[in-house]
């Protein structure tokens, strides 16, 4: 269905669209890229510009290819005629620029009516038999084909930030997805040397459901005063391998990301206690206090001001890493259970898209069951609260000694 002679369409030219436009540029497509914006998509083209001339002088890359690739990238300016009205409608864009395209992919704000809106006009536009993609990381994949024809061409394609390094792709068909879209489009990830995963169009896909704890206990123990941001950090880092702690992880995404996420999984799930927010990172964020990009988030990122010194405690820290580690494994456990995704791809997405030291199901297997079902029944008991509810999946591997991934 797709190959290299395929033009690749892409709406949005923040961050992500930017990246995704420079993957299937590097990978040999012709590319459209516009954004509502005035101005947006030839920053863009020129950000990309400046990133392959960065791989280039590391000598990762020779000056012909990032010639070939810039050359491949065509950016479209929005109308003149609605310039005026583009803080109002984020979806204006010259729709009639992606008709030639196979392939169309929207990076654009994380709003269900204003995707929809875009892609019942894509659908106008484009051929009978083009793929219409969505970069959604929180909204039902459904929800934004409702409104478009043909919506069996409609498919969610997560790539994560930045594209152009991290190589998982959660492709994610909704009900209604033609299986050959689904398969041709774990084909082409394929071919953009991606690690494409297929899950089911549930709230936060795989990693922005499973990884929830991550943020979400961190928060629980600093707020109940067992450990601060700085120990936690340290604990999960030093002792449980991850590559960074929860709470520098949420000041380099964004508190304003990062809860807003949480909020949305949340909501979506009916208020499932697992996942509900936490009025610290909202105080954070009503403040201003977005992380790295704003200076200051649980950390202090300005000029002069000191590091916080962790307690380097490994037997209170060893309880830190046991307690967040159990929440995240009954999440994959359970996400097994409700039919997300295969146990392979579970895994496989922890591991690429979040870089965490090893798959979730593949630890419960080396820990044991019966381990981690003892911290969450303990967790519930101490606390009284339904978060600690270990998955029904969980219980019966304890009882029958079962493994997830052997």
């Amino acid at each position: 269905m797709f190959d290299v002679s395929t033009t690749v369409g892409v709406v949005g030219a923040g961050a992500m669209g930017r990246g995704i436009a420079q993957v299937a540029a590097a990978a040999g497509h012709a590319v459209v890229l516009a954004d509502a914006r005035p101005s947006a998509a030839a920053e863009a083209h020129a950000t990309i510009a400046g990133a392959l001339a960065g791989l280039v002088t590391k000598g990762k890359l020779d000056a012909a290819t990032r010639d070939a690739t810039l050359g491949r990238i065509a950016v479209v300016e929005p109308p003149a005629a609605g310039r005026a009205t583009i803080e109002a409608r984020t979806t204006l864009v010259d729709v009639g620029a992606f008709a030639r395209c196979g392939l169309v992919i929207e990076a654009i704000v994380e709003d269900r009516a204003a995707k929809r809106d875009l892609f019942a006009r894509l659908a106008a536009t484009v051929a009978d038999d083009a793929v219409l993609a969505t970069n959604t990381s929180s909204l039902s994949v459904a929800a934004i084909a409702a409104g478009c024809p043909a919506a069996a061409r409609v498919i969610g394609l997560h790539f994560f930030n930045p594209p152009p390094l991290l190589p998982l792709v959660e492709v994610v068909p909704w009900a209604g997805t033609s299986p050959h879209v689904r398969d041709a489009c774990l084909a082409l990830m394929a071919a953009w040397k991606k690690t494409p995963v297929c899950c089911s169009d549930t709230p936060g896909f795989i990693v922005n459901r499973v990884a929830r704890p991550f943020y979400g206990e961190a928060l629980r123990i600093a707020e109940e005063g067992t450990a601060d941001y700085a120990t936690i950090d340290w604990a999960m880092r030093t002792i449980g391998g991850f590559r960074m702690g929860p709470f520098e992880l949420m000041d380099f995404i964004g508190n304003d990301v990062n809860f807003a996420v949480t909020r949305s999984i949340y909501e979506a799930f009916f208020f499932e206690p697992r996942y509900r927010p936490s009025l610290t990172q909202q105080a954070l964020v009503a403040s201003g206090f977005f992380g790295r990009k704003s200076g200051h988030g649980y950390y202090d990122y300005r000029d002069g001001a000191p590091a916080p010194e962790p307690t380097r405690d490994e037997a209170a820290g060893a309880v830190i890493v046991d307690r967040i580690r159990a929440m995240l494994i009954n999440e994959a456990v359970d996400a097994l259970r409700l039919g997300v995704a295969s146990a392979e791809a579970i895994d496989t997405a922890m591991v690429a898209g979040v870089n965490y030291p090893k798959g979730l199901l593949a630890w419960c297997d080396e820990l044991g069951a019966g381990a981690v079902l003892a911290t969450l029944e303990g967790l519930r008991a101490e606390y009284g609260e339904e978060r600690y509810r270990p998955s029904p999946l969980l219980r019966q591997a304890a009882r029958d000694r079962r493994s997830f991934r052997s």
